[in-house]
């Protein structure tokens, strides 16, 4: 296992995939984890991520300073680097001219970290701070243009520091810097796989369950499918999935996943049709905290109500993944900016009482993907992209009303049946329509109308925590246009969404 230490940096899951993407398992934990702790998961090394702060500053973020004293090597990347170097009682200040962007990285030592690396590289830079003094036992072993130490070790003590990002894919040879610390200098077995994974988290579910029943909220989607299917593996009939029916879903969606499930999870499966409940809750509701807010409270009561119905219940669980629980908590383990509620995370368990089972809590979505594939899990639903819990409330800018849902279904389903058919469905994060609450002046067939407009969004992506907008072609998107307006009575223009994530949402609420 590896330790990654969370000072806050944009790219602290970067890091994590590429440990993970190297078969080696990897965990996160707050700078504030103490010491006994970390000794307790006995990790093969430990990674102090970047971060916005200054190590000068009183308010910058720290952890316990004895880590660099326990013999396991230490990798510090930008403000763990800092970190490291401040603490050990070297210099940090202010950089005369701050370095942001490509730089040209001269190697002026090519054990450790550099083993197999050319002499120069380039790499990405992203900081306003400089070391000026190392601490003693350390020595130089890079530098760039603008900053003299690039990166350094203390060979002693196995502390190594970069003041560049190996994680982006800006730095070409990133990965391979990261691996010489993995397998070279931490010594770690290439054994992290969805098998291994499996084996595992049906073993710790079985110790933590024993001899309870369990429910689950079962969607259709990769997570909670996947968390099925492997609760069923660890207990059998002592699983009971509820899945219900929001009134929110896409066109004919309750009856395919009805269908969908039954064929493939030979799991115990109630289905409860709720969408009146739903729909009267959200009535000239145009605030799309409160439309998630008011879905998750009635959910919680429908889902409740069904629960009862089953004896013996004492855990509910949930196909939470890392990205769920990074949005809603903060990196330094205390409440961050809410961007949006998720509905994976809190309120549920608490109102009911039962205890939490998460066994895909420290998974991405593309290893979800991979566990689901290894489980046997079929491609429709281990590929299918993510649907928000929501629905289609929150694809709805303003009021949610039946006519803005029909119009909604029948451009979306338009949408993917030509993203489908493309071959770009499984290429895409997620492909969707939005509609807007705007009205726009049309021509059709000499008329003049007044209609409806609605936004398509189709975005690349590996775990959600990032995206870039997808450049489909043209006469892709020429024809998805065509056929909304000809086909949805309503719409009269269709454009499509250019913006990435950051600085913009996937979902437009």
């Amino acid at each position: 296992m590896i330790l990654i230490i969370d000072f806050g940096s944009q790219y602290n899951q970067l890091i994590a995939r590429r440990v993970r993407e190297s078969k080696v398992f990897c965990r996160i934990l707050p700078p504030q984890t103490d010491l006994e702790t970390i000794k307790s998961l006995e990790p093969e090394g430990i990674i102090l991520s970047g971060g916005p702060g200054s190590v000068y500053e009183e308010d910058s973020p720290t952890t316990d300073p004895e880590i660099f004293n326990l013999g396991i090597p230490a990798l510090g990347i930008c403000y763990g680097f800092q970190f490291m170097v401040h603490t050990l009682g070297g210099k940090v200040k202010k950089a005369q001219k701050r370095e942001y962007g490509y730089a040209s990285l001269n190697i002026t030592d090519h054990g450790g970290l550099y083993q197999n690396i050319d002499k120069i590289n380039e790499c990405w830079m992203s900081h306003g701070d400089s070391i000026e003094r190392l601490p003693k036992g350390f020595e130089i072993t890079a530098f760039t243009e603008n900053t003299p130490v690039a990166s350094a070790v203390d060979r002693e003590k196995k502390l190594y520091g970069l003041q560049f990002h190996p994680e982006v894919h800006h730095t070409p040879k990133g990965k391979e810097i990261l691996r010489n610390f993995l397998y070279d200098i931490c010594q770690c077995e290439r054994n992290w796989t969805m098998k291994a994974f499996a084996k595992e988290a049906v073993e710790q579910i079985r110790e933590n369950v024993q001899e309870g029943r369990v429910i689950l909220g079962l969607s259709g989607g990769v997570d909670s499918s996947v968390t099925a299917l492997l609760l069923h593996k660890a207990i059998g009939d002592r699983l009971t999935c509820i899945f219900v029916d929001n009134g929110l879903l896409r066109q004919d969606e309750a009856k395919k996943i009805k269908k969908v499930l039954k064929k493939h999870l030979e799991i115990n499966i109630r289905f409860v049709n709720a969408s009146k409940l739903f729909l009267k809750g959200l009535v000239n509701v145009t605030d799309p905290e409160k439309k998630r807010k008011i879905i998750g409270k009635v959910f919680m009561d429908v889902f409740e109500a069904e629960a009862k119905k089953i004896e013996g219940v004492k855990f509910l669980a949930q196909g939470t993944l890392y990205p769920d629980v990074i949005e809603s908590v903060s990196a330094f383990g205390g409440p961050s900016v809410v961007i949006k509620s998720h509905h994976n995370v809190g309120g549920l368990h608490k109102k009911m009482k039962l205890k939490l089972v998460e066994p895909l809590r420290l998974l991405f979505k593309d290893e979800v993907r991979r566990l689901g594939k290894t489980l046997g899990l079929p491609e429709e639903l281990t590929w299918r992209q993510p649907f928000p819990g929501p629905g289609l409330a929150i694809r709805i800018i303003g009021k949610v009303t039946p006519q803005g849902l029909s119009i909604l279904r029948k451009t979306d389903a338009i949408l993917l049946e030509e993203i489908r058919n493309a071959g770009y469905y499984k290429k895409l994060w997620q492909s969707f329509a939005v509609l807007l609450p705007l009205k726009s002046v049309g021509i059709m067939g000499d008329q003049r109308t007044y209609e409806n407009i609605v936004a398509v969004r189709a975005v690349n992506s590996i775990d959600a925590m990032t995206a870039d907008w997808a450049r489909l072609p043209h006469p892709l998107l020429a024809k998805i246009s065509n056929r909304i307006i000809n086909e949805v009575k309503g719409v009269n223009r269709v454009v499509y969404d250019i913006s990435s994530k950051p600085p913009s949402t996937i979902e437009w609420e």
